[in-house]
C-alpha cells in the first residue's frame, strides 16, 4: 500500500498557514498580494467561506520550530507584518474574520475540516462586521511639566514635604479628572457604533505615546458612517483639551471578528 499523495503544491515538509476567512472574496482582489516570505496567495473554499492561505515550510512553522521562532522578536515582526498585510487586503473586498498569528494545518483537506468545524462561528464574526470597520481611540492625560516654583532645590524636609504632598494631590485631581472625561468619551462614541469593546492600556514603550493612558477602546463602526465617526472623534477632542483624544482607523475589525479558537 503507498502512501496518500499530499495535494498539488503541498508536500510533506510544508504545510498550510491561514490568513483570516472571508465570505465573497474574489480571488482577483489579493493578486498582487504576497504572503509570508513572498508566497504567493490562495483561497480555500467551504460552502459560503474562504480561507486565504499560503504555502509555509514546517522546518519553521511546525510544532517545535513555532515555539522557538516565536521568541525570536525579528522572525515575529517580520511574520505579524506580512500577516497583517494580508488581512488588510482581504477586508477591504469582503467581510473578514482574521485567524490567529500561525495557525497552520498540513493541507487543504485539513483546512476544509477547520472551516467545516468553525462554520456557525465564523459566520456569525462575518455577520457581526459585514459593512463595518474597527477604529482605536485612546485617551492620555498628557505630562506635566513641574511647576517653575517647584523646579528649585527644596529649602528645607518640610519643604520638600509639602511638595511631595502637593504633586500627590494634583496627580491625584488630574487622575479623577481624566477619568471621568474618559468615560464620556467612551459613552459618546459608543453611541455612534455598532458595538465596542474596553481594552487594558497599553504600555507606552510598546505604544509610542506619551501620557498617561485612560481608555483604550475599539470600535466597530459602520463604514458609511466612518466620516461622521472621525468627525465625533475630533470633536470630543476639542471639547476636552485637558487630555488627547487619539482616534485611528479605519482598521480590519480584529477585536470584533478574531475567532476564539480551540
Amino acid at each position: 500500500m503507498t502512501a496518500p499523495q499530499p495535494p498539488v503544491g503541498v508536500s510533506a515538509d510544508t504545510g498550510r498557514y491561514l490568513y483570516a476567512v472571508c465570505r465573497g472574496l474574489d480571488a482577483a482582489a489579493v493578486d498582487s498580494v504576497q504572503g509570508i516570505d513572498g508566497a504567493t496567495l490562495e483561497l480555500v473554499d467551504h460552502r459560503d467561506l474562504v480561507a486565504l492561505v499560503s504555502t509555509v515550510p514546517l522546518s519553521s512553522y511546525g510544532e517545535e520550530a513555532l515555539r522557538r521562532n516565536l521568541e525570536d522578536l525579528s522572525w515575529l515582526e517580520t511574520v505579524v507584518r506580512a500577516h497583517d498585510t494580508v488581512i488588510h487586503a482581504a477586508a477591504r473586498h469582503a467581510p473578514t474574520a482574521p485567524l490567529r498569528l500561525a495557525t497552520v494545518c498540513f493541507d487543504d483537506a485539513a483546512v476544509r475540516d477547520r472551516l467545516r468545524e468553525w462554520y456557525v462561528a465564523l459566520t456569525d464574526v462575518l455577520d457581526r462586521v459585514d459593512g463595518c470597520s474597527e477604529w482605536s481611540v485612546k485617551v492620555l492625560v498628557p505630562t506635566e511639566a513641574p511647576e517653575p516654583s517647584e523646579t528649585a532645590a527644596p529649602t528645607s524636609g518640610a519643604d520638600y514635604l509639602r511638595r511631595k504632598k502637593s504633586d500627590a494631590a494634583r496627580r491625584a485631581g488630574t487622575a479623577e479628572a481624566a477619568t471621568a472625561t474618559a468615560h464620556l468619551v467612551h459613552d459618546s462614541l459608543a453611541s455612534h457604533a455598532r458595538d465596542s469593546r474596553q481594552l487594558p492600556p497599553q504600555d507606552p514603550r510598546l505604544s509610542g505615546h506619551e501620557g498617561t493612558m485612560v481608555l483604550n477602546a475599539a470600535y466597530l463602526v459602520p463604514d458609511d458612517a466612518a466620516e461622521a465617526f472621525a468627525g465625533l472623534v475630533a470633536g470630543l477632542g476639542a471639547e476636552h483639551p485637558d487630555v488627547v483624544v487619539d482616534g485611528r482607523g479605519p482598521w480590519p475589525p480584529y477585536s470584533f471578528a478574531m475567532l476564539e479558537q480551540r
